[in-house]
């Protein structure tokens, strides 16, 4: 019986796999799965579908926010039959994925991000109108309207999935894009500033914000003061006016920003 009064989103990641319910109230019911090491995620996503017990409803709608590596294609110079061409070209360890995209208007780009093929076929079998997204988009598109706030420029990190993701916008455009690999504090450090250097940033006027799971978060804010003068740390609970969902322990920020904020 299909349940038209509740929501689902599903967050797959390298590692990572989480199923979050949303009630006709609002309510979330986040559930992280414990995912096998050494067997594919598809696998893992396949033994969810028969163990986990809110994927044993049916959904008239759900969400499926994929993190991998993504490709910034700027709006006005993408064309879809390029696509699998150009992200093979970027990722050939990824050549034999599904390419999706992900357009975000507001920012006047596309993004392209992959899954992999069996993974997509074991979620869309048990969910056939299940909508991809790419999971870093409701973050890009929160922060881009949070960075017109005052007349400085801002630069923002967000960790992971032991990974950093650096961005910053200029006007309704991305005026840098990149992520690392990365779980360590120190190589955080160096990438952080190197992007802020290469951006010609102002340490005595212009603004850091760090978000996320932050490795040696009190370390990490010390170091940055001591290059420039602000450099903060987003609290999502103070950010999303103290959200019941921005208090979920484990919620990765980008499925919390999507459930808060949307898109």
């Amino acid at each position: 019986m299909q349940d038209t009064s509740m929501r689902l989103v599903i967050r797959v990641a390298r590692t990572t796999l989480s199923i979050s319910t949303i009630s006709a109230d609002g309510t979330v019911d986040f559930i992280p799965y414990v995912v096998k090491s050494g067997v594919s995620m598809a696998a893992n996503m396949r033994e969810a579908f028969k163990t986990e017990a809110a994927l044993q409803k049916s959904y008239a709608k759900a969400v499926v926010m994929v993190d991998t590596p993504v490709l910034m294609v700027p709006a006005d110079l993408y064309e879809e039959d390029d696509s699998d061409k150009i992200y093979a070209h970027s990722y050939p360890e990824l050549s034999s994925d599904a390419v999706l995209t992900n357009v975000l208007p507001d920012l006047s780009a596309v993004a392209l991000f992959s899954i992999n093929k069996d993974l997509r076929m074991v979620i869309t079998d048990h969910l056939p109108s299940s909508r991809f997204i790419c999971a870093l988009a409701p973050v890009w598109r929160y922060l881009h309207r949070r960075s017109f706030t005052g007349a400085r420029s801002k630069l923002y990190g967000y960790f992971h999935d032991r990974r950093l993701d650096i961005f910053s916008f200029n006007q309704n455009r991305f005026k840098f894009c990149n992520s690392f690999d990365t779980a360590n504090a120190h190589d955080s450090l160096y990438y952080l500033l190197y992007v802020w250097k290469q951006l010609m940033l102002k340490p005595e006027h212009d603004e850091m914000h760090l978000v996320g799971d932050i490795p040696e978060r009190d370390w990490m804010l010390d170091e940055l003061k001591r290059y420039l003068q602000r450099a903060y740390c987003i609290n999502p609970s103070g950010d999303f006016n103290r959200s019941p969902i921005a208090q979920i322990k484990g919620m990765p920020y980008d499925l919390m920003t999507y459930l808060i904020k949307g898109r």
